[in-house]
């Protein structure tokens, strides 16, 4: 289960790569919760879909350095490049544990961390 659901999760991101919104929320529940830890929760697709508008005008740019799956959990971690309300840069380290339920994205609890410039 966690191999397939692993293979979900990077067809997913590889829609919102190609700045694919709707794409990617194919592959979620239409209930599906996003929590940002320490700043906010979306619920449902259509929460997800006006914060991609917003946060992903132009498409991010990940790199996964660890895939984890085990039974209906996926943890991805690695760095996402976006760029802010001024068209800057910015690199994020990331952790996204997802749940999956039915094949489908249904929770995310996300740990966004912006690296500092040294």
């Amino acid at each position: 289960m966690s191999d397939n659901n692993k293979s979900i999760l990077v067809k997913a991101n590889e829609a919102i790569t190609r700045g694919d919104h709707e794409g990617f929320l194919k592959f979620c529940t239409e209930n599906t919760r996003w929590e940002f830890v320490g700043e906010q929760v979306l619920q449902g697709k259509q929460a997800v879909r006006e914060w991609m508008k917003i946060a992903y005008q132009e498409p991010p740019i990940f790199v996964v350095e660890n895939l984890i799956g085990d039974s209906d959990f996926v943890a991805a971690v690695g760095t996402i490049d976006v760029k802010d309300e001024n068209g800057k840069k910015v690199r994020s380290s990331y952790c996204d544990v997802w749940r999956f339920e039915a094949g489908k994205l249904a929770d995310l609890k996300a740990f966004v961390i912006p690296q500092t410039e040294t």
